[in-house]
């Protein structure tokens, strides 16, 4: 299945100007951390409604090198965050859901529930929960940078920052922006 999907790099007036017309989450981490920069957005459209957005960023790997954070906030069957994860399902399994979570995230002041997603692409680490009645999925590039969950990983979303956005550290646009 292809996706409609629009991606544009990031800049201050491209966030604000999303964050005004987005009918989804655009999940950012917040603060952004050291070193790090946010490197794209994007959505797939639907007829009246987005059914997904992606922000993407970059920076440095916590044991060495770079990496890269896709966050895609979904309506359930989009697929999106299944083509990021190199998944052939639009849902993230079984497991999602069941048993004790793997990691726990902030997202907009509520804690989530986050589970690895063992079925996901060798290289780069997957987890996936549910945050505002949607999936919310992080796309981590390489699998090492999944250490990243170990830390107090919290997320904002962009439609409520207002200016903040200005202070945000921006990059070129990220190649991760395509689903493989």
């Amino acid at each position: 299945m292809t996706l409609p999907l629009r991606v544009q790099a990031a800049t201050a007036q491209v966030l604000t100007e999303q964050a005004l017309v987005l009918d989804l989450p655009l999940w950012l981490p917040w603060p952004l951390p050291p070193g790090w920069l946010v490197t794209g957005v994007g959505w797939v459209d639907g007829p009246q409604t987005q059914h997904a957005t992606v922000l993407a960023c970059s920076g440095p790997n916590p044991v060495g090198g770079d990496a890269d954070l896709l966050l895609v906030a979904e309506e359930p069957g989009t697929g999106l965050g299944g083509g990021y994860a190199g998944l052939d399902s639009p849902h993230p399994g079984a497991e999602v859901g069941d048993g004790p979570p793997h990691a726990r995230i902030g997202a907009d002041g509520h804690q989530v529930s986050m589970w690895w997603v063992s079925s996901a692409a060798p290289d780069r680490a997957v987890y996936a929960g549910e945050a505002d009645g949607r999936w919310l999925w992080l796309i981590l590039h390489p699998e090492s940078a999944g250490t990243l969950m170990m830390e107090r990983l919290s997320l904002a979303d962009v439609r409520a920052l207002g200016h903040e956005v200005e202070l945000l550290a921006y990059g070129p646009l990220s190649p991760r922006l395509r689903p493989s």
